[in-house]
């Protein structure tokens, strides 16, 4: 079990409030670091490969027919 701190003069006690404020300014900083780090928004993927790109391009066709479609059967149960 750690010993208390004994303070002689009030110079003391101001030099470890210093001490302690520099300390939690310091925490303080690199938790705002992290957290920005951590929410920051996510870089675009940019494709630089042809087939890449011609993937997306096939997928998002793919789900705009299976969206035409779905629109199709709703229409025609729905008349």
């Amino acid at each position: 079990m750690e010993k208390p701190i004994v303070y002689a003069t009030l110079h003391d006690v101001d030099m470890r409030k210093e001490q302690l404020l520099h300390e939690i300014r310091k925490d303080s900083k690199q938790m705002d670091k992290l957290t920005r780090q951590l929410f920051a928004p996510a870089e675009p993927l940019r494709n630089k490969r042809g087939g890449l790109r011609l993937q997306g391009m096939m997928n998002m066709g793919a789900n705009v027919f299976d969206g035409l479609l779905l629109a199709w059967k709703l229409y025609r149960k729905l008349r």
